[in-house]
Parts: C-alpha cells; sequence; structure tokens
C-alpha cells in the first residue's frame, strides 16, 4: 500500500503533511484513522499505521506475557505510546512534542512507506541508517534468493 520516501518538514506546531500521493489511499483504506507510536527496533524513528492495521499488531503485541521483560518493553514502547491521529482538511497530522524529541525528530524528517505502514525518520537517522545499509556487504542467506 505504502512505498517511497519523501522529505517532509515538520511544522511550527509539529504537524506534518502526508504526501498527497497518499491521502486518497489513507482516507480510503482506514477512513483518515491512523495511529503513531514508537519504532522499538531502532532509535530515530515512529511508526504511522493505518488504524485497522494497527489493531492486528495491538493485538498480537498485547498477547505477550506482561511478566516477561522484553515483552514488557515492547507493550510500553508499542501499545503504551500509541495515539491517534488523523488529518485535518490539508492532510497534516499533529506528532506529539513527547514523540518528536524521544526520537530526535526536529524540521526535517523522511517519511518511509514500507507496505502495510509508514516510517517517520529524523533527517539524520535517516539518512545514517541508509549510509549503513548501503554499506554493508552481508544482508544474509535469506537475500540469496529474491530476484531483485
Amino acid at each position: 500500500m505504502f512505498q517511497g520516501e519523501t522529505a517532509i518538514t515538520i511544522d511550527d506546531k509539529g504537524r506534518l503533511a502526508i504526501p498527497t500521493g497518499y491521502r486518497d489511499v489513507v482516507a480510503r483504506e482506514c477512513g483518515n484513522q491512523l495511529v503513531l507510536t514508537y519504532n522499538p527496533f531502532e532509535s530515530g524513528c515512529l511508526y504511522l499505521y493505518p488504524q485497522p492495521v494497527w489493531e492486528g499488531v495491538r493485538d498480537q503485541v498485547n498477547k505477550l506475557p506482561r511478566t516477561k521483560k522484553n515483552s514488557r518493553l515492547l507493550q510500553l514502547k508499542l501499545v503504551g505510546a500509541a495515539t491517534f491521529v488523523e488529518p485535518d482538511g490539508s492532510g497534516r497530522i499533529n506528532v506529539p512534542a513527547s514523540h518528536r524529541n524521544a526520537v530526535g525528530i526536529e524540521k526535517k524528517a523522511v517519511l518511509v512507506g514500507m507496505g502495510d505502514k509508514f516510517e517517520l525518520w529524523s533527517e539524520q537517522a535517516h539518512l545514517a541508517q541508509i549510509r549503513q545499509t548501503l554499506g554493508d556487504a552481508d544482508l544474509g542467506e535469506e537475500m540469496l534468493d529474491l530476484q531483485l
């Protein structure tokens, strides 16, 4: 559903504009209901899910045993930090200051379509991630069979 990367600007009120090419898809696929939360695996990044996709992720995470440390941390980072966002008439969503500050998103950011969700990266973290990925010659055995 979502793919590609777009350089975006966060305005002084903490809003970002959903790229125009995705606005119709977001409206159609999830009725403009999105959920913003932390990426529990990488710093410098937030996840932005369509609400129906989010509900499946949330339910899987909440089924994990709360007595296990790693499960509890995942629940805190994903479910505990989740916030509902809805584009306004101009296609902008508000990214709470707490979320922006935690991952280092300031004025410039990158929105990356990852199929079922978006990743919202700070510009610096995205650049570092891309440089690391491009420089990593060993992408793993599972990649050998892909027809890229």
